[in-house]
């Protein structure tokens, strides 16, 4: 829009106090807008920009046109931190486009603000204590600061306190403290005051510390004491009393301990009860070979830097009957082979427990109860022995056998002496007075795995997945338990392209397949598995039958093939005897359809027949249209889909599998061809014929020429020897009648006209396998090259003079006149040439007409 001063009172310069609240009025101005403005205002004044950059201000209307700048409050202006001046730009439109842009410039003005607390003293109220019998000292430093950087003034409050504060703000005390006789604790009230005389308060609380005097005393008098083994922790061992002579009057505190660290016993602090902590173990070192324990108990009148006393105290540990007899866990498992003679001596349990009591009393066992599953085939000869000897046959095989590997016996071990087991093994008594003796039975591998059949048979369809489960085989063993019987392949499972195209699960015996099965190259295979228990192994046969699936598509000869045709080619010609033969390995030939599935455009090409049989030969359906504009393309590029599905019965078609082969064919149609002959006026007999000549036969121009060179010569020979003759004799009068040799020398005039021929087809010779081109109308043919594109054919202009002679045709013109000229006889035959190269692409000596012109 327009620039114009819309903004009255602008630009301006205002102030406002720092702290100010949100809402505070800054600056009120007004807002002039043009007479066509009917509307007002379109903008309202905005801030589009502060410098520096802030929120602090806002622009709220007042009524009408006036408005005013406010503090928004956030964030609170402070005139030591932030800065001191702001340019707000103003912007406003009003409705007809006109704008206006000016500064409001705001500066901060400082307050004065009341002092502030720092450090803890500005979060909390801080408690510091002085120990009794302190010097007078400084026991606090306060800590504060005015904002606007002013000297302080720092007082105190009571007066009456025994406290002083100084100038810094260094808090001291002015005497020495007794605790007994003064206040235990002074609350002091800090103020600090700006020269203005704004100040601040806060509380500072000081305790005074008890100090002792005097060293506490014990007042127990037994130093030794017994306990037996085995004790619960928190067993009361003895208590410990002492006392303070500063605490007369008072019950004593005093703090209880035992000096170097230790592992069984401890000591209440308050009360100097002694209790038992750790487990005492009479039986196990350092107890076993000394069982007093001492200790140093200690007390003290303060939890540190206190006055103390000690004592020394013994406890001795006595001996009871806590422990059951012991037995080596390793020696009570054991193995025996199945079939064991009766009588044979087992174990000697005596031999493996013990009993770790050191009082002898209580160290002496017997053995009895033997029970538990299978215990009929076992004994124990007595109790004091503990020999275990085997009294019955074990074979896993025999009818009637419980097949349990693992015998578990129990024997009850006992001291002879009362037991006492219930502090360390609080559960049952009994229990604990029982072993147990683990037997394994080895089985013995008698027997040979079976397989549940001799051979096994499974048939797959050949286009099943690779990895997929085709069967199972399983064999068993007789022996028991049953052995772990693993599945192996050993033989048989690959062929000359894979090592391997099956594989067996080792632990199930579950065959699948590793590589992809063909029916037309392997429709059987056969391999052996073997089944084995680790000792003993048998194999059996496993023959897999190859199922056939349509699964290969047509194969056709050619896959690609390029033909030439010309447009007046009749309908239902097989173009150029072209045929596909296909064929599939694994579908009959009465199975194969064609269709050209693209490029037919106005289905000109056919095949005949369209389906049953591996043998179609390409026809031309319907001619071709190109005066009337039907027809526009030149070349078909038919793609031709050959499937395998013709004998599919409308049942199966849902399932069947269909495969499909492809054939591309290039077909290019030619227009007619025409023949340009120029000829020249006078009687010239033209005979025309093919000229099968190729680039190979050089040697046909060089024997013309060199077969006329001779015949000059042979001609010219005599008449220069007569010439030399007739210079060496003398002149001499002409004799009347004298002989005379008269020379007639005939020139013979040859006329070649070339003839373009075009090689619209292509075939296959059936002895040598070569391609060759050939004409369609003519029969002409040439070996076709491996790089040389089928000739198109270019219609060639026939100048006037080639019909000028009615009646005489391309193949007759006028004799040359012997009286004419010899150069008059050059230009004629001169004009007898070709009117016109041959267009790039064609082959000038294969294919080509040349005209023999007799003289």
């Amino acid at each position: 829009g327009r620039r114009t001063q819309l903004l009255k009172g602008l630009p301006a310069t205002s102030t406002v106090e720092e702290n100010s609240a949100a809402g505070v009025s800054v600056y009120n101005f007004n807002v002039t807008v043009s007479p066509l403005a009917s509307e007002g205002v379109a903008i309202l004044p905005t801030i589009v920009k502060s410098n520096p950059l802030t929120e602090a201000f806002d622009i709220e209307p007042k009524g009408g046109l006036e408005f005013r700048v406010i503090t928004t409050g956030n964030p609170v202006l402070d005139y030591e931190t932030m800065p001191k001046s702001f340019d707000l730009q103003i912007f406003v439109e009003d409705t007809t486009g006109r704008t206006d842009l000016n500064i409001l410039t705001i500066q901060v003005t400082d307050k004065n603000e009341h002092p502030v607390f720092r450090g803890n003293m500005a979060i909390q109220t801080v408690t510091i204590y002085v120990l009794e019998q302190t010097p007078p000292q400084r026991i606090y430093q306060v800590d504060a600061a005015d904002p606007e950087n002013a000297e302080l003034k720092y007082s105190l409050l009571p007066a009456t306190v025994p406290f002083s504060i100084r100038e810094s703000g260094a808090i001291f005390s002015t005497k020495k403290f007794d605790y007994e006789k003064d206040p235990h604790c002074y609350y002091l009230n800090i103020t600090v005051t700006d020269p203005d005389g704004l100040n601040s308060t806060r509380t500072l609380n000081i305790n005074i510390i008890n100090i002792n005097d005097e060293s506490p005393y014990f007042i127990t008098k037994q130093r030794i004491y017994r306990i037996p083994e085995e004790q619960s922790p928190g067993t009361i061992v003895a208590k410990i009393a002492a006392k303070d002579p500063d605490d007369e009057d008072s019950p004593s505190r005093l703090f209880y301990s035992i000096k170097s660290s230790d592992r069984y016993f401890s000591i209440d602090p308050a009360s100097g009860v002694l209790q038992v902590t750790g487990r005492m173990d009479r039986d196990a070192p350092p107890l076993r070979l000394q069982p007093n324990i001492s200790l140093i108990v200690r007390v003290e009148d303060g939890p540190s830097s206190g006055r103390a006393s000690e004592m020394e105290i013994t406890v001795i540990v006595d001996d009871v009957n806590d422990n059951p007899p012991e037995c080596n866990s390793s020696a009570f498992r054991n193995e025996v082979n199945e079939n064991t003679t009766p009588g044979t001596f087992f174990v000697d349990i005596r031999n493996y427990c013990k009993d770790i009591d050191v009082d002898p009393s209580n160290n002496q066992f017997s053995f009895t109860g033997l029970s538990g599953f299978g215990s009929n085939n076992f004994a124990l000869e007595s109790t004091v022995s503990g020999r275990l000897v085997m009294t019955g046959t074990i074979d896993f095989e025999k009818p009637g056998n419980p097949g349990a590997e693992v015998y578990t016996l129990t024997v009850r071990v006992q001291d002879i002496a009362n037991p006492n087991y219930s502090s360390k093994y609080p559960f049952n008594i009994s229990f604990d007075n029982i072993i147990y003796i683990y037997i394994r039975i080895k089985p013995v591998n008698e027997y040979f795995p079976i397989f549940r059949n001799l051979s096994y048979e499974f048939s797959v369809s050949e286009i099943t997945k690779v990895g997929s489960s085709i069967g199972r085989v399983h064999a068993t063993d007789k022996d028991w338990p049953p052995s772990v019987i693993t599945y192996s392949i050993v033989a048989g499972a690959g062929n000359r392209d894979y090592t391997d195209i099956f594989w067996i699960s080792p632990t199930k015996g579950d065959v699948r397949i590793l590589a992809r099965l063909d029916y037309e190259t392997t429709q059987k295979h056969i391999f052996t598995v073997k089944a084995s228990d680790q000792e003993k192994s048998t194999t059996a046969s496993v023959t897999v039958n190859v199922l056939e699936v349509n699964d290969e598509a047509p194969v056709c000869s050619p896959n690609f093939y390029s033909l030439q045709i010309p447009v007046s080619l009749a309908v239902g010609t097989n173009i150029n005897g072209f045929r596909i033969e296909c064929q599939d390995r694994d579908s009959d030939p009465r199975s194969f359809r064609y269709f050209i599935n693209e490029g037919n455009e106005n289905s000109h090409f056919i095949f005949s027949p369209s389906a049953g049989s591996n043998i179609s030969r390409l026809i031309l359906a319907s001619r071709f249209d190109y005066e009337s504009g039907l027809d526009t393309n030149w070349i078909y590029t038919l793609r031709v889909h050959i499937t395998d599905d013709n004998l599919v019965s409308a049942r199966d078609k849902t399932t069947h599998l269909v495969k499909t082969g492809t054939v591309t064919l290039s077909i290019r149609v030619i227009p007619n061809p025409t023949t340009a002959t120029i000829t020249t006026p006078g009687f010239t007999v033209v005979t025309t014929r093919e000229n099968l000549y190729s680039p190979s036969a050089w040697y046909v121009p060089f024997v013309l020429t060199l077969g006329c060179s001779l015949l000059l010569g042979l001609l010219g020979s005599p008449a220069l020897r007569l010439l030399l003759l007739r210079a060496r004799r003398p002149p001499a009068r002409e004799t009347r009648g004298a002989a005379r040799f008269h020379f007639t020398f005939c020139v013979f005039s040859q006329t070649m006209t070339q003839l373009n021929t075009v090689f619209d087809g292509e075939a296959r010779d059936p002895v040598t396998g070569r391609m060759y081109e050939f004409n369609t109308r003519s029969g002409a043919r040439r070996w076709k090259k491996s790089n040389e594109p089928l000739q198109p054919v270019l219609p060639l202009q026939v100048p006037s003079s080639a019909t000028h002679n009615s009646g005489q045709g391309t193949d007759r013109a006028e004799a040359p006149s012997k009286k004419e000229p010899l150069e008059k006889r050059k230009e004629l035959t001169a004009a007898t040439k070709p009117a016109a190269k041959p267009s790039a692409g064609q082959s000038e000596t294969p294919g080509q007409d040349w005209a023999e012109i007799a003289k």
